[in-house]
């Protein structure tokens, strides 16, 4: 399993929820320490070289110097296969599927694409803050496919010699269903969360639960009250929907065109007064258009040791020398024409 921090220094500093001490009877010490590791990377921003015996701090400067450094070897292309482009009014929202999480939905997004099912739909219930939910009809915001429903994808088994998925911190799993603590961490750019790796060594299967987060940016597949009636009609985050985190199926993340999401007209249809829903223009995989329409997304790997100085070049940029939460975290992606 890649580590993804350079330093035992900094562990006080980049895991928002977990102690560095070895116990509770030591937190003054532990407290010390944190002070010393917040101090030294205080006075690394500042130019200041740290003591001799000190923590090592990431020398690359700031985070998009990092970024600016990776190397080639350190971007992933996302296959086109697993690439969708929804076109908008606003413009391209390019959104890269997990098949190793929910196989069944993103073959259900590929067929649904290939066979035209998005034409002249719209994005019919869209709530500021929250997601942006598409594929209802501008008459009918229930109307779905003919195929039949889905079982639900909320979490996989994994095997983490297998399926990697880092611990940077520790985490609710979901704040209204199950506020039972878990890890989250990143899973090939994706915000994931999962019950700890270790346990996999107890357990005769040897494999632990983990999902997909609700972060801003996930796109997943709406449902009824029923976990397993899932069909056609999906929704992209924008915001927070973290009270739906392994109890909704997330089959993708949106990589570019986040501003389109953004964009797109606030309202229900038959229950918002005027509201005039934005259509969904264009509905494809990327395998699927001509060469000239299909570039080349590429994402920061996240088992990279490139990754691992990105994240200490943001904790070594907040005030409190801290990572972020894992869902505000932006992995680098960039696009080659």
């Amino acid at each position: 399993m890649t580590r993804l921090f350079a330093s035992a220094a900094l562990c006080a500093a980049l895991f928002a929820a977990t102690a560095c001490a070895d116990s509770a009877e030591n937190g003054a010490e532990a407290s010390s320490e944190a002070n010393s590791a917040a101090q030294t990377l205080e006075s690394a921003q500042a130019g200041a070289q740290p003591e001799a015996d000190g923590p090592i701090v990431a020398e690359a400067g700031s985070a998009q110097d990092v970024i600016d450094a990776a190397p080639d070897a350190a971007w992933r292309t996302v296959d086109p296969e697993n690439l969708l482009r929804i076109r908008t009014r606003h413009g391209m929202i390019w959104v890269e599927l997990a098949p190793e999480f929910a196989p069944a939905h993103v073959e259900r997004i590929r067929t649904l694409a290939r066979s035209g099912h998005f034409d002249f739909k719209v994005f019919h219930r869209v709530i500021d803050g929250f997601m942006a939910q598409g594929g209802g009809a501008p008459d009918n915001p229930g109307a779905t496919s003919e195929l039949p429903p889905l079982r639900a994808e909320f979490a996989i088994q994994r095997s983490p010699d297998e399926l990697n998925i880092s611990e940077l911190q520790e985490r609710v799993i979901n704040p209204r269903e199950n506020r039972s603590r878990a890890q989250a961490g990143f899973w090939n750019g994706f915000p994931a969360g999962t019950l700890p790796a270790a346990q996999a060594f107890v357990r005769e299967d040897g494999k632990v639960e983990s999902w997909l987060l609700h972060c801003d940016g996930a796109a997943a597949m709406a449902r009824t009250n029923d976990p397993n009636s899932a069909n056609a009609q999906f929704y992209i985050v924008r915001g927070e929907a973290e009270h739906l985190n392994a109890t909704y199926t997330v089959w993708g993340r949106v990589r570019a065109g986040m501003d389109a999401v953004r964009a797109i007209r606030v309202g229900t249809v038959g229950e918002t007064p005027g509201f005039s829903p934005d259509f969904i223009m264009g509905f494809h995989i990327a395998s699927d258009l001509p060469g000239d329409e299909r570039p080349a997304v590429q994402v920061l790997d996240t088992d990279t040791p490139d990754f691992a100085r990105y994240l200490e070049a943001l904790a070594a940029e907040l005030r409190n020398n801290r990572l972020p939460d894992v869902c505000a975290i932006d992995v680098p992606v960039r696009i080659i024409e």
